[in-house]
Order: structure tokens, then C-alpha cells, then sequence
């Protein structure tokens, strides 16, 4: 059973493969379709959307300890619905997965859990926001439904870390006020971000616990057919720019096409969406890894902001390693812009294409 349900789960919820990656190019029937009309709202749009195939909260860390050692953490909670309905209790069909890690320019650790909603191991509450599955848990350190004061926790056999985190500037909306675009057909998803909190707090790595000190970036994302059928994964960057200005872009990379969106977040607040083809990453040189060859060096671009940047990754090995594969790790940034952030690369195979 449980064998079975992970297999389910591996193919309707895995945000990292286009048509063979979760299905999520495949059609939707019975799900709800993320709507351009949609009002954010809140507290209730930070909590689960159950009548949508998928959903996750995401957040990603750029860390260092005492020496200015560069670390990150990525903590990612999903929810996968295997049916269009709301059954309670063992009936529901509402499937949780998380993955945690932590990466240094040496060693990447990295674990996932698995649960079956309805029964309160896992799940995502509103006010006082919550998200959890078992011990790992992203709270709201006060009684309302904001994410100003955060504590997100995580455990395995190699690693843990004890985190808080506290907002620094507005949520984020991308595409037209939330509604983001994925391809030329217009697949879409509904799609916020807070992408800045300040972090303090402990990792506990195999040779002991580190203090660390940090920015922390998190997404918010939830649809039920986000990518056209021939698109089989992207590349998705958000970086953290000494400037005090912040980019997050990706490229979905299809057979006949590639689309590509992003939004700059300038040190002022004002958002400015990047419309398909005005984010530009292009890989500039690869390794070899265990898992294949894998670019380490990018050249991103944003001409509307006279932005040219190089961004190098900080472990080539930063492989999530779990149940699917994916490549995720905090980067470095230089060029028109220094600074630091994350990229996540899904769908690729081992010739690096």
C-alpha cells in the first residue's frame, strides 16, 4: 500500500517533470484551473486549495556561519490531490510530501517525508499559519495570519536546523497580480512569493551545530495543469542582489519551444512582471557530477534593467537525490549586479540538455 501510494504521488505530484514529470502536462479533468480573475486573499490563500491538483509552499536559504562559510537550506512542503473531492479523514485524497536540505561548497544532505492527509500528520493551517508534516513545520511565531515572525524546523539522521525567520518587505505577486503564465498555449498557476525574510538560528550538520545568519526567499504556488505537454522541466532562479533589488525568473524548456517569465523586484518595492522573453539564462559551462553533466555557470539577463549577471552555483552535487531527482543549490552572483540567491534545475537528463 504505502509502495503504492508513493508511486501515485510520484506521478500526479512531483513538481520537476513536464508531461513525464508528475504529469503536470497532462490534462486536469475535474480539477480546478487557476483563473486570471482571481483575487489574492488572505489569510485563506496561504492555506491549502484543495480542489487543485497541486500546490506547494517552498522556502529556500542563503546562510553563513561566523567565518562567512556560504550554506543553504531548502525546505519544501507539497500537496498532491489524487481525486477531484474533499473526502475526510483515510478517504481524503489529498497526498503530502516534503524534501529538506542543506548544502555547503562540500557535502549536500538531503531527506523527504511522505503522508497521507486527512488524519492531521500532515497539512497547512491559515491563522495562526502552520504548514507541517510530522516534525518539520513552518509556524507563525504570533497568533495571526501574516508571516512576519517565522520558525521553520527540519530533521533527519545526518542533519536538522532550527530556524527563524522575519519578513523584511511585502508579499510579491508575479504574472498579472498572482496569475502566472507558463507557456504560449497559457497554462498557468496561481503564484505569490515573500521573498525577503532576514534568518537566524542553528544548523545541525554531521560535525555539529552552526550558527547562521541569512536571507531567506519563500513561494507559494498552486494549479492543476501548470505546464504545456511538451515542456520537461526548467531552470528557476531568485536572486538576492547586494543593490537591495531582487529577480526571480525562469525558463520552461519545451521540444519546440522554451518560455521563459520572471519578475524584478527593484530595492524601492516596486514589482515589475517580465514578460515571456525578457528574462534570459543561458548555461555557460557545465560539469560532471554523479548524476551527469550539469551547468554550474550561467549568464542571466535582463535588458529592461541593464541587468547582465554571471551566476555560479556553490556545490555542482547539490542533487536532491529522493524518491525523483532534481538539482537544487544556493548560488553566487557577480557581474552587473553581485549578490546571492538559488537555482533549482528539473527535467534534465544526463547529457545536460
Amino acid at each position: 500500500m504505502i509502495a503504492r501510494l508513493c508511486a501515485l504521488l510520484l506521478m500526479l505530484s512531483t513538481p520537476v517533470l513536464g508531461q513525464g514529470f508528475a504529469g503536470l502536462g497532462t490534462e486536469a479533468q475535474g480539477f480546478a484551473i487557476p483563473d486570471r480573475a482571481h483575487q489574492m486573499t488572505f489569510p485563506q490563500d496561504h492555506a491549502a486549495h484543495p480542489d487543485f491538483r497541486i500546490e506547494w509552499w517552498y522556502i529556500t536559504a542563503n546562510l553563513q556561519d561566523d567565518t562567512g562559510r556560504p550554506l543553504g537550506i531548502q525546505w519544501t512542503l507539497f500537496r498532491s490531490a489524487l481525486a477531484p473531492n474533499t473526502a475526510k479523514g483515510w478517504n481524503s485524497p489529498q497526498v503530502w510530501m516534503a524534501h529538506a536540505a542543506v548544502t555547503g561548497e562540500t557535502f549536500h544532505l538531503a531527506g523527504e517525508k511522505f503522508s497521507r492527509g486527512g488524519i492531521g500528520q500532515a497539512g497547512v493551517r491559515a491563522k495562526p499559519f502552520a504548514a507541517w508534516i510530522d516534525q518539520w513545520q513552518l509556524r507563525s511565531q504570533e497568533p495571526d495570519a501574516n508571516f512576519d515572525k517565522m520558525h521553520l524546523t527540519a530533521d533527519t539522521s545526518e542533519f536538522a536546523y532550527d530556524l527563524y525567520l522575519t519578513t523584511q518587505a511585502p508579499l510579491v505577486f508575479h504574472g498579472d497580480a498572482g496569475y502566472s503564465v507558463k507557456s504560449s498555449a497559457g497554462q498557468a498557476s496561481h503564484y505569490y512569493s515573500q521573498p525577503k525574510f532576514a534568518v537566524t538560528g542553528t544548523l545541525h550538520l554531521p560535525d555539529g551545530p552552526v550558527e547562521v545568519t541569512g536571507n531567506a526567499w519563500l513561494d507559494r504556488e498552486w494549479s492543476s495543469q501548470p505546464l504545456a505537454a511538451d515542456q520537461k522541466g526548467w531552470d528557476w532562479f531568485s536572486l538576492s542582489l547586494d543593490s537591495g533589488d531582487q529577480l526571480m525568473g525562469f525558463v520552461l524548456r519545451g521540444a519546440n519551444e522554451d518560455y521563459s517569465s520572471g519578475t524584478w523586484i527593484a530595492a524601492n518595492g516596486a514589482v515589475t512582471s517580465l514578460a515571456n522573453g525578457a528574462f534570459d539564462a543561458i548555461p555557460q559551462r557545465f560539469a560532471e557530477t554523479d548524476k551527469g553533466s550539469v551547468p554550474i555557470v550561467w549568464r542571466v539577463k535582463v535588458p529592461a534593467f541593464a541587468v547582465d549577471l554571471q551566476v555560479e552555483v556553490l556545490n555542482p552535487n547539490a542533487w536532491m537525490d529522493l524518491s525523483f531527482t532534481y538539482w537544487e543549490g544556493p548560488v553566487g552572483v557577480s557581474g552587473s549586479h553581485t549578490g546571492v540567491g538559488y537555482l533549482e534545475m528539473t527535467g534534465r537528463d544526463d547529457s545536460g540538455s
